[in-house]
């Protein structure tokens, strides 16, 4: 039989293992979570169209400067029927999601050797943050040098641009890890190999994810740099060739498209593959305030 202080520790431990937990709550209804996180980019969308048009109206700039919403929609709508965007879309997301995909392989292995090994974090840890500081345009002009205007150079520019953001998150999710969780891994016997793979990439998965997003977002801007610059028939046109194309022909309606594109591939990865992600990792957590 168990004595009052047995019973208070047991109701204590049971208590602190219901705080551990996470909450479990039902799902809203489709409506609500419509207007919790659909409205409101809807709105925001709005406003800024009727800003625009209100700038635009008042005519304190010039049509060739400043475009009404309708004429950039024509182009974007004569760029849909003519099948133009779709191929320049596919052109541009299918190297940014190999060069990216690249990117997670190079950056992986990499970060985990700077996380873990001293010698390395000291020869080329800050290297890394430089790196990431340094802009994406900046290695456009070496890779045509040394590669031509060719693919290589897209994708090399999509490597420098991307591989230290996701390197220096993971190593930042890692130095976030507690050090009893290695330690526990140690001592049931993981290798080194088990312990990164089912340990250290597992805990550290909130920064990694951070680091991914971030490279994501470094690899698309360093994709629209590259394409922007180096041009030839070699390289097909995408989002970045349009862009310079609609500047060079001093047609403001079709590079304002060109942005909405750029910037609509950019919220779509956002929201259909990141967001999802996110909110998986966190509610695993127990971390649904942050959903």
């Amino acid at each position: 039989m168990a004595t009052p202080l047995e019973t208070d520790l047991a109701k204590v431990g049971a208590g602190l293992d219901a705080l551990d937990a996470p909450t479990a709550s039902g799902r809203p209804p489709l409506w609500r979570r419509f207007v919790r996180t659909g409205l409101p980019p809807l709105i925001a969308f709005a406003l800024l169209i009727g800003v625009w048009q209100a700038l635009w109206a008042a005519a304190f700039w010039p049509e060739y400067q400043l475009p009404s919403p309708k004429s950039v929609w024509a182009a974007v709508a004569e760029a849909i029927e003519s099948g133009r965007a779709f191929e320049v879309l596919w052109t541009s997301v299918s190297r940014a999601v190999f060069g990216f995909l690249t990117a997670v392989v190079i950056a992986t292995p990499l970060g985990l050797l700077v996380a873990k090994v001293r010698v390395v974090r000291a020869g080329i840890g800050s290297l890394l943050s430089g790196l990431q500081s340094l802009p994406s345009v900046a290695w456009v002009p070496a890779g045509i040098l040394w590669f031509g205007a060719t693919p290589s150079t897209i994708y090399f520019v999509v490597l420098m641009g991307s591989v230290p953001s996701i390197a220096n998150g993971l190593v930042a999710g890692i130095d976030q890890v507690p050090p009893l969780l290695p330690r526990v891994g140690k001592a049931l016997g993981a290798t080194r190999l088990a312990a990164a793979r089912h340990i250290l990439l597992p805990a550290a998965l909130p920064g990694y994810l951070a680091g991914l997003k971030q490279g994501w977002a470094f690899s698309w801007r360093s994709l629209m740099a590259a394409e922007i610059i180096a041009t030839s028939p070699q390289l097909g046109e995408g989002l970045g060739q349009y862009l310079h194309n609609g500047s060079s022909l001093n047609d403001i309606s079709m590079v304002i498209a060109a942005i909405f594109l750029i910037l609509l591939v950019g919220v779509g990865i956002e929201l259909l593959v990141f967001r999802p992600l996110e909110r998986a990792v966190l509610k695993a957590r127990g971390l649904t305030g942050a959903l």
